[in-house]
């Protein structure tokens, strides 16, 4: 194989048979969710909602001065976070894999009238699909790692886009919050239990995904999808294998959602689980370097 015929290979053909059926099982659920999730109240898309809600106020002391940097958001959705990030100054791109998404993210971006490029395209093939394009910040999560097999070849994909000292930014679900599951008790009202992998290591997990995380009808047509578990010493040892510097790493034990009922509201309008409930991780938060 010559080495430009061998450049010219996209990183997602790389990947196993079935987790290229997987990822494009995936992208059929996300595009049939899309429209459910433009309509639905936990994105309030038609109400005037601080599009920063989905921020903690750590992670614009982590992300830093923004104005005039180039800035990709991988696994962007509806862009509901691409466009604060643009609005504090960057040059956003926002890349996903669901063409419904891309559009709806676009006309998102329209009726804000902040500047934001999307575009759709798998993770595995950004640099590709960007054009060979560098960039000063990546920034991705917050749902985004679990559906990705590969976390090693994820990295480096990153690793390619950013230029030397550049920042990836991941803002994500904690695995342990992955791992817990609701389990009714007699007197006590309900539960956390440990249900689900912290680790990987078994294979993807197969859902129903004809309910999706927001409120609305049911998903038709493509209801199948597929997650991964990665725990943080995975995702630590991926971006560093990938030659990129851990600078910070962050667990809050706050969500921008309330994931299960009694959690409360924090002064940051973030919810946390209420007292006297343990105070465990939710979220965390890695910055690395390049």
């Amino acid at each position: 194989m010559t080495e430009a015929a061998r450049e010219s290979i996209r990183p997602s053909s790389l990947l196993s048979l079935e987790d290229q059926r997987r990822m494009r099982a995936n992208e059929a659920n996300w595009d049939a969710r899309t429209p459910i999730h433009v309509a639905s109240r936990f994105y309030g898309l038609a109400d005037e909602l601080d599009p920063e809600r989905w921020f903690a106020p750590f992670e614009w002391d982590d992300l830093g001065p923004l104005d005039g940097r180039d800035l990709v958001h991988l696994q962007c959705h509806l862009g509901t976070e691409t466009i604060p990030l643009a609005a504090r100054g960057a040059r956003a791109v926002g890349l996903d894999l669901s063409g419904a998404s891309v559009t709806a993210a676009r006309e998102l971006a329209a009726r804000s009238g902040i500047a934001v490029e999307y575009v759709q395209g798998n993770v595995y093939d950004a640099v590709q699909t960007l054009g060979e394009r560098r960039f000063d910040v990546v920034y991705t999560g917050k749902g985004a790692l679990c559906y990705l097999p590969d976390l090693d070849r994820w990295a480096r994909e990153i690793a390619r886009l950013l230029r030397p000292g550049g920042r990836l930014y991941i803002v994500e679900f904690h695995p342990l919050l992955n791992s817990l599951g609701l389990t009714p008790e007699l007197d006590e009202g309900t539960a956390l239990l440990l249900r689900h992998d912290y680790l990987g290591g078994r294979g993807p997990v197969r859902r129903d995904g004809t309910h999706t995380y927001t409120d609305g009808p049911a998903v038709t047509g493509a209801t199948e999808c597929f997650e991964w578990m990665h725990g943080i010493a995975e995702v630590v040892n991926a971006v560093t294998g990938a030659g990129l510097r851990v600078a910070r790493l962050r667990e809050s034990h706050e969500l921008p959602w309330p994931r299960w009922p009694d959690m409360v509201r924090t002064a940051s309008g973030w919810w946390r689980l209420p007292d006297p409930a343990p105070r465990i991780p939710l979220l965390y938060a890695l910055l690395a370097r390049a």
